[in-house]
Formats: structure tokens, C-alpha cells, sequence
């Protein structure tokens, strides 16, 4: 038992790293610049929500989360409901409104992404080299790979966060902003928010309500090698890690106000901030290095992760009557994404009050 825990911790981790930057919700929890599609009718099943709390007060007790999107055509519907990370620690989630939602519905469309499966005793083979995978090549530790003025940097936020473990002096840039953040974050009163998609989930199993991956698999020939690759291999991640530093503070405080207005249904609160600078110079510290360059598994993820999940959803929307889909809260604001994409191939898309 203790060897499938440790083979299914170390499996996930490895295939968030291969699947090419997309960070965990829990520690970095960025989004995109939210440009919300000109969307302005409103959804019927939406309701009105009270207003956020100030950023500075993170909202406790039972609150309703945001309204859903509804995406139609012909008679068919479906019901987008945004999730984002990180929320309230101290938040319930009040999923009745949901629960109708997906209990009249034939199918529920899980989250985009990509995943690497593994069978069990392959992955009992691998994790010697998922055990290294966070770590810097050759030992070096971060004072090694650091501009000197950046670990100088480090150092006092370390000592505030993550105390003395220095454990995470071997780590890469990449994965010690990750840790530096994910204690941030706790310490602001935040948790990772993966409850509530576990919780539509077992709504969904509770109404016998078929749930339909929509992640791309990505083909692994040979994983072995490709650990070893990348575990030799050095990530462009010193910007990443830079601007981790820089916006420490301002991230928390934005985080904060998303989580509230997250939690309130706060739609126009849930529009603004940018973390898009951030977001691209740890997006860039996978993508721009060699290990991904070289490696066709790879190649344009982005573009197909966004495709695979529009052929989903485009399949359920003609098949059923009703289906309710889950999609970070970026892919439902930002202009290039997905509910524009279905809104310019003619399904209306109408969002919440």
C-alpha cells in the first residue's frame, strides 16, 4: 500500500512536469488576463450574488460560489461552472445550485489538461527518478544557479516561510517558487480549492451521471529515458523564480480578492488583474528548454489541450440534452479562450448576473 501511494504521488508529479509547466493549482494558482467574450446576456440559472469582501478579510462560512455560464443551440445546453484555486480556507462551498445543475444532466465534462498514464509496476520502476526530478542537476544547489542579488533575495522570505528547511536548497528555481508561494498562500489564509471539484464529481457518481475526461494522453515511448533527460536537464527558470520574488505580496493580495469574490459569485471582481507576466516567465521556464524543445510529445500542448476540449464539449452538446462542464476560471474569462471559441463557431454563451 505504502509503495502505490508513493507510485501514484510521484506518477501525478512527473506528469505535471511533462505536461509542460501546467503548474499545480495550489501553488501558483495564476490566471490569465481576464478579458471576458462579449457574452452580454444572462444566464437564467444564475443568481444574484452579494458583493465581495475587502481583499485584507478572507470571507468565511457558507457561500454560493460564482453563477455558471450557459453555452447553447438547437435545444441542447451546457452548464460551464469555473473553478479557481487558491480559496478561502475557511470557506464552505455551497453546491445546491450546482447539484440541480448536474443531476439533470447526461454528462459532466472534467477539466482540460494533459496526462501521462503509467501502468503500476512500471511507475514502481521509475520512482528512483521521480524522486530527483524537483532538484537541480549535479547537486548544485540554489545559491549555484541564483544571481547573487536574487538569492540574497531569497533568503529572508525562506527563513519567514518555509523556516529552516534547507531541504529545498537543492530544489530548481522553478519548484522552490512553487514551495516559497504554495506557504504564502497558506499563511494568507488560503487552501488549493480542489474540494469543490471532487465534490461535483461525487455528485455526479451520487446521479449516475457519466464523467468524461477531456485531458490529451500524452505518449511516453520510453518514460525512463525521458526522466533521465529531464532530470539532467537545467530549466530556463531564473525569471520564473525572479518574478515570484517581485510580486510576492501583490499576488497574495490578488489571490485574495479573486478568492473572495470566488466564493461571493463576485463576476465583475472576478474580470480583473493580470498575472500574465508571471505566468509567462514560469510558463517559458518548461517550454523554452531543451528537454521540451526536443521532445515531439510535446509540441504545440497548448493548442491541443484547447482543441481536444472543444471537440468534447462541441460531441456533448450535440449529443445530449443537458451537459455540464468544468473549466478553470481562465479559460472561461480570457478573450482567446474557450467560451469565445464556442461563441465564433455560433453557440450563444450566456453568463452569469
Amino acid at each position: 500500500m505504502v509503495a502505490a501511494r508513493y507510485a501514484a504521488r510521484y506518477a501525478a508529479q512527473y506528469a505535471c512536469v511533462l505536461s509542460l509547466g501546467l503548474l499545480s493549482a495550489a501553488a501558483l494558482a495564476q490566471t490569465e488576463p481576464a478579458s471576458a467574450p462579449p457574452v452580454p446576456a444572462q444566464a437564467s440559472e444564475s443568481a444574484q450574488a452579494p458583493e465581495a469582501a475587502p481583499a485584507t478579510v478572507i470571507v468565511e462560512g457558507r457561500r454560493p460560489g460564482p453563477g455558471v455560464w450557459k453555452v447553447s443551440r438547437d435545444g441542447h445546453v451546457m452548464w460551464v461552472f469555473a473553478v479557481y484555486s487558491p480559496l478561502p480556507q475557511k470557506m464552505e462551498w455551497d453546491a445546491s445550485r450546482v447539484e440541480r445543475l448536474v443531476a439533470r444532466s447526461q454528462e459532466v465534462l472534467l477539466p482540460p489538461g494533459a496526462s501521462i498514464g503509467f501502468g503500476f509496476f512500471r511507475t514502481i520502476t521509475l520512482i528512483p527518478g521521480l524522486l530527483k526530478m524537483k532538484k537541480n542537476p549535479d547537486g548544485a544547489q540554489l545559491r549555484d544557479v541564483l544571481p547573487p542579488d536574487v538569492y540574497a533575495r531569497w533568503q529572508p522570505l525562506k527563513e519567514q516561510y518555509l523556516g529552516r528547511d534547507d531541504g529545498v536548497e537543492s530544489y530548481r528555481p522553478y519548484y522552490a517558487g512553487i514551495e516559497l508561494m504554495a506557504a504564502r498562500q497558506k499563511k494568507a489564509g488560503l487552501s488549493e480549492g480542489t474540494e469543490v471539484r471532487k465534490t461535483i464529481e461525487n455528485i455526479a457518481k451520487q446521479n449516475k451521471v457519466k464523467l468524461t475526461e477531456t485531458r490529451i494522453a500524452l505518449q511516453v515511448d520510453d518514460p525512463r529515458g525521458m526522466l533521465k533527460e529531464f532530470n539532467k536537464s537545467r530549466l530556463e527558470d531564473v525569471a520564473c523564480f525572479t518574478k515570484t520574488l517581485d510580486s510576492m505580496d501583490a499576488d497574495i493580495d490578488a489571490m485574495r480578492v479573486r478568492a473572495n469574490a470566488w466564493a461571493n459569485g463576485n463576476i465583475a471582481e472576478l474580470r480583473k488583474l493580470d498575472f500574465s507576466e508571471r505566468d509567462e516567465a514560469c510558463g517559458d521556464a518548461i517550454l523554452n528548454s531543451g528537454f521540451a524543445k526536443n521532445s515531439p510529445t510535446f509540441k504545440d500542448m497548448r493548442e491541443r489541450i484547447r482543441a481536444a476540449w472543444l471537440q468534447a464539449a462541441e460531441k456533448s452538446l450535440a449529443a445530449n440534452a443537458s451537459t455540464f462542464a468544468i473549466v478553470p476560471m481562465k479559460d472561461v474569462f480570457d478573450q482567446n479562450a474557450y467560451l469565445a471559441a464556442l461563441q465564433a463557431r455560433g453557440y450563444t454563451v450566456e453568463s452569469p448576473k
